[in-house]
């Protein structure tokens, strides 16, 4: 379905999209990187708009975020195509996807479907949502006006026009690196030129009040570097703050880069202590479950606030202000934390 895209502007005969960084330049009859943003007749439209490729019930630990909202569920939801042109990507049989494919649901029948099937908030994943950012604030107004929350597992790649308009829509912005931002990397396996305006659009989230978590998808041998680890979380200390939540997480092997073997949790541990060195207080390890890393524990003491076993939450030793029991530290967390909660299995429902 053609909807009207709104973050563009003629040049010549041709128009810019300045919905993702790329902005790209788009001919007459032509489309961007992502393959839906299309211009027709000199007007840039987003040509999948409710087309969706994939819908499921998850926790919204599985994102990952451990300090927004923890213990609820989200409805997933997400379109063919992306703007990254990554080797590894795990959802290539839908991101990789240059036809349109999948099943219309306007913003009132998402939010209702969310509603119906009992989740908290609607997380726009799977895919690059702010490709289609149009749709998703869309469904954004009508689902806080249900009471539902709205998320974004982004890889960050948005323009400052695209971060204000999501103010006041999208509450919450996963923001996933990979490799550790390492420019060489993003070149060869993720067609990217440069990731620094991942960084730009995080400053920018930061400052918008949308509350913001960062991972890192670490790649053995080749986007595991300790040295570009340091400096990415010397500059999250520094430029978002050290009670920013960062995950290091797992890779499995997938799609064009499955001759490597995942990441070794020795690598995991170090980057973990990489992060602990340069002052972040909510450091995990993700996709590993079982470990330690998975909980969350106290800046201050180290003590264990928030024990974790994968999505779910076994133990939460907090008080009712999200403070430790036993130093009384204010542990930033959006939302209150349940005692506990086992989500069970994940419920596809597309």
């Amino acid at each position: 379905m053609l909807k009207d895209a709104v973050l563009w502007e003629a040049a010549g005969s041709k128009v810019r999209c300045n919905a993702c960084s790329r902005r790209c330049l788009i001919p007459e009859g032509g489309h961007g990187f992502c393959y839906i943003r299309k211009n027709i007749g000199g007007k840039l439209f987003l040509a999948n708009y409710g087309v969706l490729d994939a819908i499921q019930i998850d926790p919204i630990e599985k994102k990952p975020f451990n300090h927004f909202m923890p213990g609820t569920t989200v409805l997933g939801v997400g379109t063919s195509s992306c703007n990254f042109g990554c080797l590894f990507c795990q959802n290539h049989n839908i991101s990789k996807e240059k036809d349109i494919e999948g099943t219309y649901l306007g913003p009132e029948e998402l939010v209702d479907m969310a509603v119906r099937n009992g989740a908290d908030g609607i997380a726009f994943t799977y895919n690059e949502p702010t490709i289609f950012i149009e749709y998703a604030l869309d469904v954004a107004k009508i689902a806080h006006k249900a009471g539902l929350y709205t998320v974004f597992v982004s890889n960050g790649y948005m323009t400052k026009e695209a971060v204000e308009l999501m103010k006041g829509s999208i509450d919450a912005v996963v923001v996933d690196f990979k490799g550790n931002g390492e420019r060489v990397f993003a070149n060869k396996y993720m067609a990217l030129y440069s990731p620094e305006p991942i960084k730009e659009a995080l400053i920018a989230l930061k400052n918008s009040g949308i509350h913001v978590e960062i991972t890192d998808l670490v790649i053995p041998e080749v986007g595991d570097d300790e040295n570009a680890c340091t400096e990415l979380c010397s500059w999250i200390a520094s430029n978002l703050g050290n009670d920013v939540p960062v995950h290091f997480t797992r890779f499995h092997p997938d799609y064009k880069m499955d001759y490597l073997s995942s990441t070794p949790l020795s690598t995991l541990e170090k980057h973990y202590e990489i992060a602990k060195k340069a002052g972040l207080k909510y450091v995990y390890i993700g996709n590993v479950p079982g470990n330690s890393r998975e909980s969350t524990f106290c800046p201050s003491c180290g003590r264990m606030v928030i024990e974790r076993l994968g999505f779910d939450i076994l133990d939460n030793r907090l008080s009712k202000g999200n403070e430790c029991p036993y130093c009384g530290e204010k542990i930033k967390i959006t939302g209150r934390t349940p005692k506990r909660i086992r989500h069970g299995n994940i419920r596809s429902i597309y």
